[in-house]
């Protein structure tokens, strides 16, 4: 059972450790972009 236990945690570490990994080494920024929309306004 402690087998199991520790298995678990190790794969629980990796995935974690794999996770920050992924988020430094890829470019997660969005691409900014102007975006222009006309505006109509109904008053007097």
């Amino acid at each position: 059972m402690g087998y199991l236990i520790k298995l678990i945690f190790l794969l629980l570490v990796l995935g974690f450790a794999g996770l920050v990994g992924y988020a430094y080494l890829v470019d997660l920024a969005p691409q900014a972009q102007e975006v222009r929309l006309p505006v109509v306004l109904h008053g007097e």
